[in-house]
C-alpha cells in the first residue's frame, strides 16, 4: 500500500502541466531520433545535458525519460522499413520486420511493434514499480563466471537459430566475435588489431557495423539484382493489425516483456541479449515455425517487447545501486550528478519527489508514445512507396551521413563501406549477418568476464562448473548445440 501511495505522489508530480509538456517533447524527440542511425538515445540526451543548469531536476529527468522510451520505439520503424536498425537492441526486429515489409505488410509490422512496445513498456514500469527491490538481490548474485556462461548460451542460441545452418551462424559470430578485439585491451592496456590507426584505438563502433551490415549489404545485395531493385513495395494491408495477427502477437508480446525486464535489470544485462533470445523462444514455441526467416510477426512482436521492456530494467540498477548498465544510463547518471544526486540504496529516501515522479512519467509517456505513433503507422508505411533506387540511395546517403556523424572520421565511413561489402557477401551466401553483430557486442564483456573469473579462482577453469547458476547455462548450452543434431539424426533413422 505504501508503494501505491508514493506512486500516487509521482503521478500528482508528473501530470502538472509543465511536466506533461517535458513529457510530450522528450517522446517526440526520442521517437524521431530513434529513426536515424548513428544517433540514439544516448547521443541525444547528452547534447542536452546543458540544460541541467536551467531547467529543474524532476523536469530534466521527466526529458530524458521520455527521450530514452521514444528512441526504443523509434528505432524499430527504419529496421521494419528499411533493414537498418537504429539501435542495435532493434537488430533482431529488421530480420522478420522487413520481410514483411517486402511483402507489403509493412504497416502491420508497424503496429504489432508499437503496441508491443506499449505492453512491454507498461509491464516494464510496473516492474520497475512493485518488484525491483527483489530483482536487484538477484542480480548481485551474478559473479564473473555466471555472466561469461550466460553469454556463451547467448552465443550459441543465435548461432543456432538463426540462419540455415549452425556451422555458418558459428562462422558469422567469429567473424563479429574478431571484430569486437579490435581497439585497447582494458586489462593490459596493449592496443590490438588497430594496424597503427589511431581512430581504431576505441575499437569498432556496434553502430557502423549494423548500419554496415544491414543498411549498405541489402543495398549493394539488390543493385546486384536489377529487376528486384526496380520494383515497389505495394502496400497490401489495410494500415493495421489483422485479427489473425492480434490472436499471434499477444503471446509474443507478454513472453518478450516477461524475458526483457529481469535481463535489463541485471549489472550488466541490457537489451540486446533478450531480444535475440525472445527470437529463438518465439520460433521453437511458432505453430509456424516454416514462416521464420520469410516474415513471421511473431518474430517481430516478441523481441520489440523484449527490447521495451530491458529499457525498463535498465533503470532499475541505475536508480536502486548507481550503477549504468547502458550508455544512456551513464549519461542519466551523468546529469544526476550535474544537481548533486547521487543514485543508490538513499536515492529513494532522500529524493522520493523524484524518484516517483520519474517512474509515474514513465506511464504517462508510454501512453503518449502509443498515441503518436500508431496514427503515423500508415505514414511511415508510405516511404516504401518510393522506387527503390531512389529509396536505396536515399539509404546510403543517411547512412554515410549517420555513420559520419558518429565521431566525423573518415575511417568510419571506409569501415562502413568495408563492412557493407562483407555484407553483400554474406547476404549472397547465405550467411546471417545477426551473429556479426551480436559477437561484437558480447565478445569483450564474455572476455572480461572470463578474465575476470580466471583472476578470482586463481586460473582454475573449474570455477565455470563448480558455480550452480553458471553450471546450469552451461548445461542449457550443451543441450541447445547437441539438440539439433540429435533431432537430425532421429529423422535419418526413422526414414530409414
Amino acid at each position: 500500500m505504501e508503494t501505491l501511495s508514493l506512486l500516487a505522489d509521482g503521478f500528482a508530480v508528473a501530470l502538472q502541466p509543465v511536466n506533461l509538456l517535458w513529457a510530450l517533447v522528450g517522446v517526440t524527440l526520442g521517437t524521431a531520433v530513434g529513426v536515424l542511425p548513428g544517433l540514439g538515445p544516448a547521443l541525444t540526451i547528452a547534447l542536452l545535458l546543458p540544460i541541467t543548469f536551467h531547467v529543474p531536476v524532476t523536469a530534466a529527468f521527466i526529458l530524458f525519460a521520455g527521450i530514452y522510451y521514444g528512441g526504443m520505439y523509434g528505432g524499430s520503424t527504419t529496421s521494419i522499413l528499411l533493414n537498418t536498425p537504429g539501435e542495435s537492441a532493434t537488430i533482431i526486429t529488421a530480420l522478420e520486420g522487413h520481410k514483411m515489409a517486402r511483402k507489403g505488410r509493412a504497416a502491420a509490422a508497424l503496429a504489432t511493434a508499437a503496441i508491443g512496445s506499449f505492453v512491454a513498456g507498461t509491464i516494464g514500469t510496473l516492474g520497475l514499480t512493485f518488484v525491483a527491490p527483489p530483482l536487484v538481490e538477484l542480480a548481485l548474485q551474478f559473479g564473473p563466471a555466471d555472466y561469461f556462461s550466460l553469454m556463451v548460451l547467448a552465443f550459441v542460441a543465435v548461432s543456432a537459430v538463426l540462419g540455415n545452418s549452425v556451422l555458418r551462424g558459428l562462422t558469422a559470430l567469429a567473424f563479429g566475435l574478431l571484430l569486437g578485439l579490435v581497439g585497447v585491451d582494458l586489462q593490459t592496456g596493449q592496443p590490438r588489431f588497430t594496424f597503427g590507426i589511431p581512430e581504431l584505438l576505441d575499437g569498432i563502433n556496434v553502430v557502423i557495423v549494423a548500419v554496415g551490415l544491414f543498411a549498405v549489404g541489402e543495398t549493394l545485395y539488390l543493385a546486384a539484382r536489377p529487376k528486384a531493385a526496380a520494383t515497389v513495395m505495394a502496400l497490401k494491408d489495410g494500415g493495421g493489425m489483422t485479427k489473425e495477427d492480434w490472436r499471434r502477437s499477444w503471446k509474443p508480446w507478454l513472453r518478450g516483456s516477461a524475458l526483457g525486464f529481469p535481463f535489463g535489470a541485471l549489472p550488466a544485462g541490457g537489451a540486446e541479449v533478450p531480444t535475440f533470445i525472445s527470437y529463438f523462444l518465439e520460433k521453437k514455441l511458432s505453430k509456424h515455425p516454416e514462416q521464420f526467416g520469410h516474415g513471421a510477426i511473431e518474430g517481430v512482436a516478441g523481441p520489440e517487447a523484449a527490447n521495451n521492456a530491458a529499457a525498463a530494467g535498465v533503470l532499475v540498477p541505475m536508480l536502486a545501486l548507481g550503477l549504468p548498465t547502458s550508455a544512456t544510463a551513464a549519461i542519466m547518471l551523468s546529469a544526476f550528478q550535474s544537481y548533486g544526486i547521487n543514485p543508490g540504496p538513499l536515492l529513494l529516501q532522500n529524493q522520493p519527489e523524484l524518484v516517483w515522479g520519474l517512474i509515474a512519467s514513465l506511464y504517462v509517456g508510454n501512453v503518449m508514445l502509443l498515441v503518436l505513433n500508431l496514427p503515423m503507422v500508415r505514414l511511415w508505411a508510405k516511404i516504401l512507396s518510393i522506387p527503390a533506387p531512389w529509396l536505396y540511395g536515399g539509404i546510403l546517403v543517411f547512412a554515410t551521413i549517420g555513420t559520419y556523424g558518429i565521431s566525423q572520421s573518415p575511417v568510419d565511413l571506409v569501415l562502413l563501406y568495408a563492412i557493407g561489402g562483407i555484407g553483400y557477401l554474406m547476404r549472397r551466401f547465405d550467411f546471417p549477418t545477426a551473429p556479426v553483430v551480436i559477437g561484437l557486442i558480447l565478445g569483450p564483456f564474455a572476455e572480461q568476464e572470463f578474465r575476470r573469473a580466471m583472476t578470482i579462482s586463481g586460473g582454475d577453469v573449474t570455477v565455470l562448473v563448480t558455480r550452480p547458476l553458471s553450471a546450469t547455462l552451461l548445461t542449457l548450452t550443451v543441450i541447445l548445440l547437441c539438440l539439433p543434431l540429435l533431432l537430425r539424426l532421429r529423422g535419418l533413422r526413422r526414414r530409414r
